[in-house]
């Protein structure tokens, strides 16, 4: 019996369709579009400008020689982070949209299916294969469930609270009644006080840099031992399959 997997995967079942293993005579998938994968690269480097210039911006340079009218070290270093702020902010927003227009991959970030047992049980072997208590990995096409986990909650939570904490402390900046003060000012009185956002969005920084270093491992990592590509799969957007054994 033929039967057609989504995306034009195509595999052949043998035996009873309940017991038998589909074997994929199909070695790539294309998952990721580019404006995805655009989307993926513009956050990356945009978010390595935040981190190494947010780090300035809280454990600033020492005080620089000669007068201050000859010295912009730190205009500089602010306007580099208010830039990637809003590339990121915008290429975000674009994110979303093209969850909605987008195939089905293009969602997984913003809707891990939590509500099905059969989602969690793979989870949970995910889990036992990172921690190296499993000797084989499952196929997945697109982001395997604990990885659909991880994006959710690291990053999307995260940078959309990055975002908001950004946006109100930028209003500041730009004095009230600005558009940025308008969308986010409520921000700082609902958590307290000025201060307490800037720690907030401090220790959100170091919250991101925690994911992506995680982030980057794990992808190395599956490239490595798992049985289909990560890292070349967001630069093509096909994923390789590296056998065609069951799943």
């Amino acid at each position: 019996m033929r039967s057609t997997v989504e995306d034009n995967e195509v595999g052949i079942t043998q035996g009873t369709p309940e017991t038998a293993p589909i074997i994929r005579q199909q070695t790539a998938v294309y998952v990721y579009e580019a404006p995805l994968r655009l989307w993926h690269w513009v956050t990356v480097f945009s978010i390595i400008t935040l981190c190494v210039t947010g780090y300035f911006i809280g454990s600033p340079l020492p005080t620089m020689p000669g007068e201050a009218s000859d010295n912009f070290v730190m205009g500089y270093i602010r306007f580099a982070h208010f830039s990637a702020g809003y590339i990121v902010a915008v290429a975000f927003i674009g994110r979303i949209y093209w969850a909605f227009v987008g195939n089905s991959h293009a969602r997984e970030l913003f809707l891990p299916p939590m509500w099905k047992a059969t989602f969690w049980r793979e989870a949970f072997h995910e889990v036992r294969w990172y921690l190296f208590l499993e000797k084989i990995p499952k196929k997945y096409i697109g982001h395997n469930p604990l990885g659909q986990l991880a994006m959710f909650f690291f990053f999307v939570l995260g940078i959309s609270f990055m975002i908001v904490t950004g946006f109100a402390l930028y209003g500041e900046g730009l004095g009230q009644g600005s558009w940025a003060d308008q969308l986010f000012g409520w921000v700082i009185p609902a958590m307290g006080q000025s201060q307490d956002v800037h720690t907030w969005h401090h220790l959100g920084m170091w919250y991101l840099i925690t994911f992506v270093m995680i982030h980057v491992y794990v992808a190395i990592r599956e490239d490595i031992m798992s049985r289909q590509s990560l890292i070349s799969t967001m630069i093509g957007g096909w994923r390789m399959f590296k056998d065609d054994k069951p799943d």
